[in-house]
């Protein structure tokens, strides 16, 4: 990985680079000739609505899902299509939104799992390593993942990806079936913490609002294709922004609606998307 630290265009040198990503599930296309980066220490985050193709343009990047054009790297190495097991060795911790812990094991088993790779007297290290950086996860280390609060349970599946220490963190909707406050929580707290850890970190977030106060960059996605992608203020400062996030304007009567607030959470899952 990388240890590069060049700022270009206001912007760190990317860890994780897409380029002309296309990708799906068999048949047309999902994910269309989409780029993105995100460098270190930079939180950067896709926002558009359900079924824009968002977790699908992740499960690309990690190797679940073939890509059909486009090339994928970390640092200079193109890394297109490789496994996700050999993505983790090489520094890329990823956490779907859902099977995303081991309900039967204790918090501190499903740690020892995310450390697969490490040698056993490390696992014990990394996990003292790991409880510092969510100190809420220590009296729980006992506890099965199963009898877990939903905000308990995301916070353990970061942390065990975090157990093999990657630099690139890709994180599919953190705060669903969060209640507003504790999603709050999450992305200003968590998330943030993770990237003044100098990781880059790339989210998929339905509650928009909250995910443009946390991210340094969005990236706007809207069937499958990149419609917008800029800095949070200057997205916000554009009028055509609220339109283009919800798939308006593709009829000249559609009203444009507004754009979701973390309370609501911006609808409901993707549901082709989590299959």
């Amino acid at each position: 990985m990388s240890a590069d630290h060049t700022v270009a265009n206001g912007r760190p040198a990317p860890l994780l680079r897409a380029d002309g990503v296309t990708s799906g599930y068999g048949g047309e296309p999902v994910v269309r000739d989409v780029s993105i980066s995100v460098g270190r220490g930079e939180i950067v985050a896709i926002i558009g609505p359900n079924g824009a193709g968002k977790s699908t343009l992740l499960k690309t990047l990690v190797g679940i899902l073939r890509a059909r054009n486009g090339r994928v790297f970390i640092g200079s190495e193109d890394v297109t299509n490789h496994a996700p097991e050999d993505l983790a060795r090489r520094g890329v911790g990823y956490v779907p939104q859902v099977n995303d812990i081991f309900e039967p094991l204790t918090v501190q088993e499903n740690l020892e799992m995310g450390g697969y790779l490490l040698a056993a007297d490390r696992i014990r290290e990394r996990v003292d390593e790991v409880i510092r950086v969510f100190p809420a996860l220590a009296p729980m280390l006992k506890r099965r993942a199963d009898k877990l609060s939903g905000g308990e349970r995301k916070m353990l599946a970061i942390a065990r990806v975090l157990m093999l220490d990657p630099a690139v963190l890709i994180l599919d909707e953190p705060t669903a079936n969060l209640s507003p406050k504790l999603a709050d929580s999450l992305l200003r707290d968590h998330i943030r913490r993770l990237a003044n850890l100098d990781k880059a970190v790339l989210l998929v977030e339905q509650r928009a609002r909250a995910a443009l106060e946390v991210a340094a960059w969005t990236l706007v996605l809207v069937s499958g294709a990149t419609r917008l992608e800029g800095r949070p203020g200057e997205l916000l400062g554009r009028q055509d922004f609220e339109e283009l996030f919800l798939g308006a304007g593709t009829g000249p009567t559609r009203p444009a609606p507004t754009l979701p607030s973390p309370a609501t959470g911006g609808g409901k899952p993707e549901e082709e998307e989590n299959a």
